[in-house]
């Protein structure tokens, strides 16, 4: 099964980069840099946090619920 977990816009302005991204789990964040490297590299570093810590989470539950 494929899914989007995230949509990225990327946009330059005058003087500064503009990144969005989109997801269900967090709606939408948006970044802003002088430079694209560290714009990406922001973008990156937060969704990899978010999947971690939706990983982690998820490990968290019981496989199934006993009474």
């Amino acid at each position: 099964m494929e899914e989007t977990l995230y949509d990225i816009e990327i946009h330059r302005g005058d003087d500064r980069y503009i990144g969005k991204i989109f997801s269900d789990s967090d709606g939408i964040k948006e970044f802003t840099s002088e430079h694209f490297d560290q714009l990406l590299r922001d973008i990156t570093i937060d969704i990899q946090l978010t999947l971690e810590d939706f990983t982690h989470h998820r490990t968290n539950f019981p496989d199934s619920l006993e009474d």
